[in-house]
């Protein structure tokens, strides 16, 4: 039952293709040509040298915590600069700017955090569709940053106050641009089309969560819906195919549920969210073959690998337990392991590596903060992470690059450089496109030359 590594990669190069004219070694949305975070590139570097990397350019950015998306050498970057949400264009290959499309934001993060934009552009040939912390929605020309249309889907879709920020970045499915809205009473997902914006349907919510259980919780009672719900999480969607049906799995504040993104009737929810209030989901659902895995960090979730029924109409547990507690950075699945950074906090950050079929921990490295008396820095802490040319790399939260070989039995570091340029916090994934590495902090962006010479 081991995911074999082939299928992975042929998967990837066919993904491509969902957005629409993209090549392999364009990273024109989230977590990659197929969000997954694989690429398909190679004559990469075998190791992180002692000395580092090559340094191919670097900015000073506004605040945020969205990674920039590559498509045709063009390079965009959603972020803050004062009261205004800038989307920007640069220059992949030198970092030279382009245009920029301002529009003024008010937004304050409630607990300290930025407050610049979470989310991730997406490119196609002709589009940039970018979501804003407020919930701004827009669309512009790729070529001059022209407007084309906007949504405000916070005042348009009811939906409650998120806990940091609108997080989750939408994909295009189907034809339609699919968005996490997370409005009452049965707006959780909208579908828009991508060319005028107009709203195609919306679903999840009241409808299909009343009555359900919580799963995992004391006594697993039954939900009775609050409008004040908060739907939203910091998940996006994942499309995926199942017993020939197409579902679009979507990780909401509740937990799971299944779309069909041509119409939204829901194919079947799962609940799965922590009992603390002040939590949330962030790394996407993993899907092989007719199993999906969902992950979080806060109290007492964990992970759960599901399986779906023949009918797709329901999903039956294989197992349950706390040995991958993903927080923000969605793990890889390689040759029927998961890698991935473990824990809430940086006090208790683990790199893991996990059999996905069972929930084992295959091995561990303790990447927790050293005592406070030595006040040594943690190797990593928690970060991200993504897949290419065979080996795995790795951004911390403090700046730290690391490669890894993905092994079943250890550990195998090929090399770890502090990134000058970059400090605390490092939140975004890794960006890779025609043999550049693309990492942002708080208040830069920085472009590194990771070909072989």
């Amino acid at each position: 039952m081991a995911p074999p590594a082939l299928p992975r990669f042929l998967a990837l190069i066919i993904l491509v293709g969902l957005i629409p004219g993209s090549r392999a070694s364009d990273w024109p949305r989230f977590l990659g040509p197929a969000g997954t975070g694989f690429s398909t590139e190679t004559n990469l570097l075998e190791r992180i040298p002692t000395q580092g990397v090559p340094i191919a350019w670097h900015r000073t950015v506004g605040p945020g915590y969205g990674a920039p998306s590559v498509r045709d050498g063009q390079l965009v970057l959603h972020h803050r600069e004062a009261n205004s949400e800038i989307v920007e264009s640069f220059d992949a290959a030198t970092g030279t700017p382009g245009w920029r499309h301002a529009n003024p934001t008010a937004y304050q993060d409630p607990y300290g955090y930025n407050n610049g934009p979470r989310s991730t552009p997406i490119l196609t040939d002709d589009r940039v569709f970018t979501f804003g912390a407020e919930g701004r929605l827009l669309c512009l020309e790729r070529t001059t940053g022209k407007q084309v249309w906007e949504r405000e889907t916070g005042t348009e879709f009811e939906v409650p106050p998120a806990f940091f920020g609108v997080g989750s970045t939408p994909i295009l499915e189907s034809g339609k641009l699919l968005v996490m809205v997370g409005g009452q009473p049965d707006s959780g997902m909208v579908a828009l089309d991508p060319a005028t914006g107009k709203t195609l349907w919306q679903s999840v919510g009241e409808s299909n969560w009343t009555g359900q259980s919580m799963r995992g919780w004391p006594g697993e009672p039954v939900i009775h819906w609050q409008r004040a719900e908060k739907q939203a999480s910091y998940s996006s969607p994942v499309p995926a195919t199942f017993h020939g049906q197409r579902h679009v799995l979507c990780l909401m504040r509740q937990g799971l549920v299944s779309v069909n993104p041509t119409n939204g009737s829901v194919h079947f929810s799962f609940w799965f969210r922590s009992r603390l209030n002040d939590s949330v989901n962030v790394a996407n659902p993993i899907v092989h073959d007719d199993l999906i895995l969902i992950t979080a960090a806060y109290y007492k979730v964990g992970s759960v690998l599901l399986r779906v029924r023949p009918d797709g109409r329901g999903v039956d547990e294989v197992w349950r337990g706390t040995s991958m507690e993903a927080h923000w950075s969605t793990p890889l699945l390689v040759d029927g392991r998961l890698y991935a950074f473990s824990g809430r906090n940086e006090p208790d950050a683990w790199l893991r590596c996990v059999d996905f079929m069972t929930g084992k921990t295959l091995w561990e490295r303790d990447e927790r903060w050293a005592p406070h008396s030595t006040r040594q820095p943690p190797v990593f802490g928690r970060g991200s992470v993504i897949f290419a040319d065979g080996r795995i790399i790795a951004i911390g939260e403090g700046g730290m690059l690391g490669m890894f070989r993905a092994s079943a039995t250890a550990c195998e570091e090929l090399g770890r450089w502090q990134v000058p340029m970059l400090s605390h916090p490092c939140w975004a994934a890794p960006v890779l496109s025609r043999g550049r590495l693309y990492l942002r902090s708080d208040d830069h962006l920085v472009c590194l030359s990771l070909s072989r010479q």
